[in-house]
């Protein structure tokens, strides 16, 4: 019972600092949109290019920009699906993981930085 005590005491004084770790820098994350830009608009009203427009993308319904067509992967996954902060990380640091048939030919993000970041850019963009 006291190592679960202490275990508990532990993890609560640490969880601002996890949270903390999350914390993204929207300017910082801005540039890093800049390797977003040449399929992706994020205006509000701006035109699909090769990718849908992101504005709004956090909290929206998964391929629901009207007129974009969508992967047939996308197609089968956005049923029910909206794009929170936790699937747009695993979307955004692997596309393939989340979306394995999906159209998006984007890498990924490895640093844990400019992935906090890029979504801290894109939550200011509702």
């Amino acid at each position: 019972m006291r190592r679960l005590t202490l275990t508990l005491a532990t993890a609560l004084a640490l969880a601002p600092f996890a949270a903390k770790a999350q914390d993204g820098d929207a300017a910082a994350g801005q540039r890093v949109f800049n390797q977003c830009r040449a399929c992706h608009t994020i205006n509000e009203g701006g035109r699909n290019g090769v990718g849908p427009n992101l504005h709004g993308i956090v909290g929206r319904a998964a391929g629901s920009i009207e007129g974009f067509r969508y992967s047939q992967n996308m197609q089968e996954w956005r049923q029910g699906q909206t794009w929170t902060e936790a699937n747009l990380r695993t979307y955004l640091a692997n596309p393939k993981d989340l979306l394995p048939r999906g159209s998006m030919s984007f890498a990924g993000l490895r640093n844990p930085q400019q992935l906090n970041d890029l979504i801290a850019y894109l939550k200011t963009n509702p």
